[in-house]
């Protein structure tokens, strides 16, 4: 069972339902994480012009899809990949885990959604996109009654002194508790305790963070211990954690009447 379809304007939000739909997913994030950002494709990847791993066979792949273009997969302009318990039992693992040590919350008494591969078409990176996606995830997290939500989220680059600010920043004011605090693995550790605190502008630094990043926050999602350098995407990630109460509170109160018509 899905979540339907929400609207905003000409674009809708909704689970992929086909494999046509999955691969233009795939071919999207190709496009954006290899072509655009810089990632370095295996021979796979390269060969078929798609990022795929073994996780897109157990996931929902979630989609934003300009009906202006067209209902199916050439309308896709965003996705994000979502992964629930049993999905990743699957696989033996979740993705997150090959970065952090996340048992603090995979002995959590509650269903777990693992978000990843989040990507929107330059074209179309205005709030308004990236703001369906959060209400597909919010009728998702409702319609699965998911307690807790976690993965990586990426800043631009792989070398951390370049990003002494926003790590330090991250780690002094949002800074998950203990109970829901994911740990980068030691052999991966990045310290995110880079500069003195008071040396730099807190806000400044805030508003020049990715905007996936600022989302979750915005939320009141906290973040892990330690970064995590990525070489094959060309990025510096942090781990995220957010308690979905959150969500559903803020997407329930703007959006009560759309989410129940998508999961009922």
């Amino acid at each position: 069972m899905g979540i339907g379809e929400l609207r905003a304007g000409h674009l809708g939000v909704r689970i992929a339902t086909t494999d046509a739909e999955r691969d233009a997913a795939q071919a999207l994030r190709y496009r954006i994480f290899y072509n655009e950002m810089g990632a370095a494709p295996d021979d796979q990847a390269r060969r078929l012009q798609r990022d795929i791993d073994v996780f897109d066979d157990v996931a929902d792949h979630l989609l934003v899809v300009d009906h202006a273009i067209g209902p199916g997969p050439k309308g896709i302009i965003g996705t994000y990949r979502l992964v629930q318990n049993e999905a990743a039992e699957r696989i033996g693992r979740f993705y997150t885990s090959a970065e952090y040590d996340i048992s603090t919350i995979t002995g959590f008494p509650g269903r777990l959604l693992e978000l990843g591969r989040s990507c929107i078409d330059r074209e179309y990176r205005g709030r308004a996109a990236m703001q369906l996606l959060w209400r597909g995830i919010a009728a998702y997290v409702f319609l699965h009654r998911i307690d807790v939500m976690f993965g990586c989220a990426s800043l631009p680059g792989t070398d951390p002194d370049r990003l002494d600010n926003e790590l330090t920043y991250l780690y002094h004011n949002h800074l998950a508790p203990p109970a829901l605090r994911l740990r980068a693995l030691p052999s991966r550790h990045i310290e995110m305790r880079r500069i003195d605190p008071s040396s730099f502008d807190h806000r400044r630094t805030q508003q020049t963070l990715p905007p996936l990043i600022k989302g979750y926050l915005r939320l009141g999602g906290f973040i892990g211990d330690g970064a995590v350098i990525d070489h094959q995407f060309n990025t510096t990630d942090v781990a995220v954690v957010v308690k979905t109460d959150l969500i559903t509170d803020k997407y329930y109160r703007h959006y009560e009447r759309q989410l129940r018509e998508a999961i009922y």
